[in-house]
């Protein structure tokens, strides 16, 4: 997954970068009917902004390139770790829910709990068991270091004069 995102400061060995947020109700052929697409036209656009160690840039070549206030820079983020947390966050508790649901029901039917409202306290259990999990697996050290953006590359500077001269001549 990449983004383009503009430099906008340089502190010592860290870099502040800022990316538009994009909204894909713009581009849906419904956009004028559906409530989401009304309220994505009413909220305006905002920007993202992350603060990256410059020490983590990959260089895709050998030299070194200076990056300054202004430049346009790729961000990248594996896509395995970012469908890999998604499915953490989305399934886990979903699973615990569903999982527990059932045992609860089990055990009902089996004359262990007395009524059915246990059962479903049960079941809320597993699903709050399962949003924990996914909660530390995604907190772990090596998880969040997957999921910080990288610096794919710097995009050369455009000089626009230059340009328009050379479209003149």
């Amino acid at each position: 997954m990449e983004e383009l995102a503009t430099v906008v400061a340089i502190d010592d060995n860290f870099i502040t970068v800022t990316s538009q947020v994009k909204s894909s109700c713009n581009s849906c052929s419904q956009v004028s009917t559906c409530a989401s697409g009304q309220v994505a036209k009413a909220i305006p656009h905002k920007q993202l902004s992350f603060t990256l160690s410059l020490k983590e840039i990959k260089q895709t070549d050998q030299k070194e390139q200076k990056i300054t206030i202004g430049d346009s820079v790729i961000l990248t983020l594996p896509e395995v770790d970012v469908l890999k947390s998604a499915w953490q966050v989305y399934l886990l508790p979903i699973l615990g829910l569903f999982l527990f649901s059932a045992v609860g029901q089990w055990l009902t039917l089996q004359g262990v709990f007395q009524h059915e409202l246990i059962a479903l306290s049960v079941g809320l259990i597993g699903g709050y068991l399962g949003y924990r999990l996914a909660k530390h697996l995604q907190n772990r050290p090596d998880q969040l270091g997957k999921l910080q953006p990288k610096i794919a590359r710097i995009l050369p500077k455009i000089d626009v004069a230059t340009q328009i001269n050379t479209k003149i001549c």
